[in-house]
């Protein structure tokens, strides 16, 4: 699915660099690193996910994650494809991805571990950051 660009939308270079965002949370799953994945978000970021999970601040984030990594997100990867950017303001963006958590072996997300998330990214220092993440089951 293409990337819906509606109303308000970034530039090409904007686009390019909110659109890098996802990756970035991608590379570092990759190192099961929680410390570059908390580094992703702003020190005051949230991020929640189904089950009763909510992460407030970058510091709840990256231990939310480094247990995971330890735990049942040993040996996954995750991926996350850009479907809906809309910017809400110079320095304010929501992103929308289609995406999920792959186990060891899996080069596609299963259709029962398929999410859409919303992710609220706010520029900082001339760097996009995730100020709130939220996902919901994306299951047919």
């Amino acid at each position: 699915m293409p990337v819906t660009e509606l109303s308000s939308t970034p530039g090409p270079t904007d686009l390019a660099a909110v659109r890098a965002v996802p990756q970035r949370i991608v590379e570092a799953w990759s190192r099961h690193d929680a410390d570059a994945f908390a580094q992703t978000f702003t020190e005051d970021g949230t991020m929640i996910l189904p089950n009763d999970v909510f992460a407030p601040g970058r510091a709840g984030i990256r231990a939310f994650m480094a247990g995971a990594f330890a735990g049942p997100y040993r040996g996954t990867q995750v991926t996350g494809t850009p479907v809906h950017v809309r910017l809400l303001g110079p320095d304010v963006c929501v992103l929308v991805t289609r995406g999920g958590v792959l186990r060891p072996g899996e080069t596609e997300v299963a259709e029962d571990r398929r999410v859409l998330a919303t992710w609220v990214l706010h520029r900082q220092d001339g760097t996009w950051k995730v100020a709130a993440y939220q996902n919901t089951p994306a299951a047919a």
